[in-house]
């Protein structure tokens, strides 16, 4: 039986409610990475590609909703978002999209060095010093979001029908 006396499993808490000073302190964090993406000359379609990516590599279900709507807002296809997860495998990204997406993928899985060289090597040949420092962060931020996600189950609500972008 569960410590809450009804057979059922225990509610997780939702610890951004639960130390909201501490979340709060998290999204002053990410306003201030989203600026600084914004300064670099990160687009916003580029920033959304990388909390997707870190989000798809985390398996957190609800930045995953989240940022794939901003995406479409933001301009991104259908089609790009769908081949995201093999984007090396396609000529769908630009090569400086190509560059934040290997840098997000050695900052999310930080244990393979030759990953992390190789992707700096290709971020210096397509992105500024500053785009380079602001894709790090945005994927350090989302990454972080993901944890507070995925520990809390935030729940993800079913859209009743498909978003106008999507038809």
């Amino acid at each position: 039986m569960s410590e809450h006396g009804n057979g059922s499993a225990p509610q997780r808490i939702f610890i951004d409610k639960q130390s909201p000073q501490a979340f709060h302190a998290l999204v002053k964090t990410s306003e201030a990475v989203s600026a600084a993406a914004t300064e670099a000359g990160l687009d916003r379609t580029t920033v959304e590609l990388i909390n997707l990516r870190v989000s798809q590599l985390n398996g957190c279900t609800f930045c995953l909703d989240l940022h794939t709507r901003r995406a479409l807002r933001a301009g991104e296809s259908p089609q790009r978002l769908g081949v995201l997860t093999a984007w090396r495998d396609t000529g769908a990204f630009t090569p400086s999209e190509r560059a934040a997406l290997a840098l997000t993928e050695a900052t999310t899985d930080p244990t393979d060095s030759a990953a992390q060289e190789s992707a700096y090597e290709t971020a210096r040949l397509a992105l500024t010093d500053d785009q380079i420092s602001a894709a790090i962060w945005v994927a350090i931020t989302i990454g972080a979001f993901n944890r507070v996600s995925v520990m809390s189950k935030h729940p993800v609500q079913a859209l009743r029908q498909a978003p106008a972008s999507l038809n």
